[in-house]
């Protein structure tokens, strides 16, 4: 029997609900939830593919635990497993103290996961030493609405986007990052063409493609440019000093510091017109619309920055200075990263906080938080944060870490020091759905968490909105859930540190664990001491705060003027413009800027097993004005190493007009498991860890490297088929159908897969210069492998990456000349193409720009004879590769594209139309309109060409 669970999606801080359709033992389909106020029933590209990502393929499915450092994982039993936990955590602490230990968890938690942790380590052991990744992703946010406004806590929500004369929009590509949200931007924007867009950026994004106002600003000159506007909006008469002397504070001293943010200077600084400027201005403070007010969206440009905390106060004092806050279609509002980064900061879950919104700095919060747990007393020494922590950790002073839900072998800046400090760590403990990833390399114990759909409990969202989920399939094999895991080792942990007294976690469901934490929200700024599960599956999602009495949440806060400050005033902070922490110099020349994929997510431990959602952006590729590339020697496709002061890379290059020149940009969700090759730590191997002195949150947006040609003359590209290999396949990888079974399924019955596929093929890059494996396909994943170095493998190499693509047996024709190193292999199967292995210098992989789109399509061999073993790259007569795939939920080509486009006549707006009308691209989830939109401007049809 079918039925629907809600639930929501696992990406990004939107907070979309998602209906999956389960029999309990298997997720068929998912769709949007049109009753959840977040999405109405929209979801991205992403959300969409949600059911592919439930394979067994690279789950952590057991208990596991390595004998000593360097050998094998080997299966183990959960309580022989906990017990020796608490036995070596207990003499840890005992020998050394509470600060020798540490956790490390994540924004994909769920609030009542978070929960237990934080009182694990602050209530039991007594450190401080709990960090989330939510610091490398909203801790700047936090820091500045607290510092300004007096609370962490966004004072708008998504109703306000129907309502604003003029969107902000700073250091964010929403169109890609919060699809679903731009969805609704662009809504608002068709339902009233007077709306105003401004977008903020070093890189002329999807986003900014959409704006009225691009402004291209330098990177790190966002606090340059919120100064200037303000100085701007002084001297043009356009700020609110009714509304400044009635709720703010601190004003006179901001105007003093903004003498210096001339129009002239500052344009100058940001490298903008002073035009454009000006109008940015204008437009902010009069909300451009019929007197409308102005809202703001930022999210990652401004937080992940050295001075992150000074940027999102910057942007603050525009809307207390222009009164644009409290009210219908005003407001700063940070978007959030992460789906459950706000739940995590609730219960405070980080190394800073308490629950309920309390500092850890604070004596009085820290006696109210012991008074509730029943505990003597909370650790009063600072808490280490995530890169301090990987520091202690390397250093020797953390002993022992906890990780959950999170892959900082991936995601951390600067990963020689964070894998050195995972090397040198007397413990490394990962709780994980995955087994697969960069981090778990480094575990000496692995706990199979449950994931996605998995689990019930609650998230907050990007507009204070919570969400109770619950649970649609069983976990898989011995996975639990996180809180559990928690509770489990806890008791056993106590009876050791605090043997007789009562348990702090007397916790059977995760419902007590949220009961208990509304508790500790009563009386402040979050108060939810009105919600429950019953009302949250009664009446649906919840904005806080919704204290008891309450018959709804508030959407809006601040309406009355009256702010969580000692006076109830909003506080203007002074800014100045500090610039990156590293500038580009005649060594390191180049600005790199990274950010995230339309298609991807974060280390894509999950959208990495969905083939379909490579097929936007197939490969790793680092974006450089053509100019720039054009003086180095260099076309898209070259491979070239990008170095920083902390490490290198080996990435290929790609012409790319929306960077500036000197500029380049490499998107933050390839690590070493997808982009290998010697040494090779992924993207963030070039990152540095300087961070903000105020939120701690480190700079990973901007780095300065310098980029040469690589110089690898021998060159290995293959695509093969999963299912078509002699990889050995896991239960559970029937991926092309997304009816993923949890349980009984035979694995002798399941055809190889793609994630299997990788893994194996992953550990043979680590001896070349460069290696790649990604997935690709659809209907029938496959995967491509690439490897570059100086000089061809030895014969046994070659023959082991043969064997693994089914290269080695039955129908494969070849071609081999030792003497010039090359090599070609093409596997035939009931006449059709399955594998493809090419070798030797560069011009002799040229038949890949087809042979691979001719295996994608099933094409017939018939004809083709001994031309599938030809350098040429030209395809056969009358043969045109799809190319791209531009809109994945209908999996439209651009080739398909741009040929409709070239029949279709009228305006933009009427071609697009007909173009969804013909292929229904961008009918669905809507993540591919800004891409249709360029390219309905950019292809003209036939007869007007004529």
């Amino acid at each position: 029997m079918l039925r629907e669970v809600k639930t929501t999606c696992c990406y990004c801080g939107v907070g979309c609900g998602v209906l999956a359709t389960t029999d309990g033992e298997r997720i068929h389909a998912v769709r949007g939830d049109p009753d959840h106020p977040a999405n109405h029933g929209k979801l991205c590209s992403k959300g969409s593919t949600l059911h592919l990502t439930m394979g067994l393929s690279g789950r952590a499915q057991y208990p596991m635990q390595r004998r000593n450092r360097g050998e094998a994982l080997e299966r183990a039993q959960w309580g022989n497993t906990l017990d020796g936990l608490a036995a070596r955590f207990a003499a840890t602490i005992e020998q050394h103290g509470p600060d020798s230990v540490a956790f490390y968890i994540s924004g994909q938690l769920l609030t009542e996961d978070y929960y237990v942790f934080n009182k694990l380590a602050k209530g039991l052991i007594g450190t401080n030493n709990i960090d989330t990744n939510s610091r490398l992703c909203m801790s700047s946010a936090v820091t500045g609405y607290k510092q300004t406004l007096g609370a962490d806590a966004p004072p708008a929500c998504y109703d306000d986007i129907d309502d604003a004369g003029c969107l902000f929009i700073a250091g964010s590509n929403t169109a890609w990052a919060h699809p679903v949200l731009f969805r609704r931007i662009e809504a608002a924007r068709a339902a009233r063409p007077d709306m105003k867009l401004i977008v903020v950026d070093p890189r002329r994004t999807a986003t900014a493609e959409a704006a009225d106002l691009f402004l291209q600003i330098l990177p790190g000159t966002d606090v340059a440019l919120f100064n200037g506007m303000l100085h701007l909006m002084l001297w043009e008469g356009l700020v609110d000093h009714t509304y400044i002397a009635a709720h703010t504070e601190g004003f006179a001293e901001l105007k003093n510091a903004l003498r210096d943010y001339t129009p002239a200077s500052v344009a100058e600084c940001c490298g903008i017109s002073v035009v454009d400027l000006a109008q940015a201005a204008k437009w902010f403070a009069t909300g451009a619309s019929e007197g409308a007010p102005t809202l703001s969206l930022y999210c990652q440009g401004l937080n992940q920055s050295s001075s992150g905390t000074a940027k999102n106060a910057a942007l603050i004092n525009l809307h207390l200075a222009t009164g644009q806050i409290g009210k219908r279609g005003a407001g700063p509002f940070s978007l959030t990263g992460q789906p459950n980064a706000m739940g995590g900061r609730e219960v405070g879950g980080m190394a800073n906080l308490l629950p309920g919104h309390r500092e850890v700095a604070n004596a009085g919060h820290r006696a109210e938080v012991a008074r509730l747990w029943g505990v003597d007393a909370l650790p009063a020494a600072p808490g280490k944060t995530a890169v301090e922590m990987f520091d202690a950790l390397l250093r020797g002073r953390i002993k022992l870490i906890w990780i959950a839900c999170t892959n900082p072998a991936q995601s951390m800046p600067d990963q020689r020091l964070v894998r050195e400090a995972l090397a040198r760590a007397e413990l490394v403990v990962l709780q994980e759905t995955c087994s697969n990833t960069e981090t778990a390399a480094y575990a000496d114990v692995l706990l199979p968490a449950a994931g996605w759909a998995e689990k019930e409990g609650t998230v907050t969202n990007s507009e204070r909105r919570i969400t109770r989920l619950h649970r649609a399939v069983t976990a898989p094999g011995e996975a639990r859930a996180d809180w559990q895991i928690v509770v489990d080792f806890a008791e056993r942990l106590e009876a050791r540190l605090a043997p007789g007294r009562p348990t702090l976690f007397p916790y059977q469901t995760p419902e007590q664990i949220f009961d208990e934490h509304r508790t500790t929200t009563k009386g402040r700024d979050l108060d939810i001491s009105g919600l429950s599960y019953g009302l949250l599956d009664a009446a649906g999602p919840q904005q806080w705060p919704f204290p008891a009495g309450a018959n709804e949440g508030r959407a809006r806060l601040y309406e009355d003027g009256i702010f969580p400050t000692a006076d109830g005033r909003a506080r203007f902070v002074v800014t100045q413009h500090r610039g990156v922490a590293e500038p580009a110099d005649a060594r390191y020349p180049f600005r790199l800027n990274t950010g995230r994929l339309r298609d991807q997510w974060h280390a894509m431990s999950r959208t990495g097993t969905v083939a379909q959602l490579f097929g936007h952006v197939p490969e790793p590729a680092i974006g450089l004005h053509p100019s720039d590339l054009a003086r180095r020697g260099l076309a898209s496709g070259d491979l070239v190493e990008v170095a920083s002061r902390r490490g290198k890379i080996v990435v290929a290059a790609m012409a790319a007009d929306d960077v500036r020149p000197g500029q380049a940009f490499l998107p933050m969700h390839w690590g070493s498991r997808f982009l290998g090759g010697r040494g090779n730590a992924g993207v963030n191997a070039l990152t540095l860890p300087a961070f903000d002195p105020h939120s701690k949150q480190p700079e990973l947006k901007h780095a300065a490297v310098k980029i040469t040609s690589a110089n690898l003359s021998w060159r290995l590209v293959a695509f093969a088929f999963a299912d078509a290999t002699g990889a050995v396949g896991h239960a559970g990888a029937a991926a092309a159908t997304g009816a993923v079974g949890h349980a009984g399924t035979a694995a002798a019955t399941q055809a190889p897969d793609a994630v299997t596929l990788i893994d194996t093929l992953a550990p043979l890059g680590a001896q070349f210069a460069f290696a790649l494996t990604v997935p690709f396909g659809r209907e029938r994943p496959g995967v491509l492998l690439r490897l570059a170095d100086n000089q061809a493998p030895d014969a046994a190499t070659l023959a082991r990456i043969d064997a693994l693509l089914g290269l080695d047996a039955g129908a494969v024709m070849r071609y081999d000349d030792p003497r010039r190193g090359i090599g070609r292999r093409v596997a035939v199967v009931d006449g059709k193409i399955t594998a493809v292995r090419l070798s030797g210098a560069a011009p002799d992989l040229a038949a890949e720009s087809w042979l691979k789109a001719w295996l994608e399509q099933g094409e017939p061999t018939v004809g083709l004879g001994r031309m599938v073993l030809s350098p040429s790259s030209a395809p056969p007569a009358h043969y045109v590769p799809r190319g791209t795939i531009v809109c994945n939920c209908c999996n439209v080509a651009a080739s398909e594209i741009d040929g409709s486009l070239m029949q279709l006549c009228g305006t933009d707006a009427a071609r697009l139309a007909g173009l969804q009308s013909k292929l229904r691209c961008g009918t669905e989830c809507g993540s591919c309109l800004p891409e249709l939109r360029r390219r309905v401007a950019a292809v003209q049809p036939a007869q007007a060409a004529a």
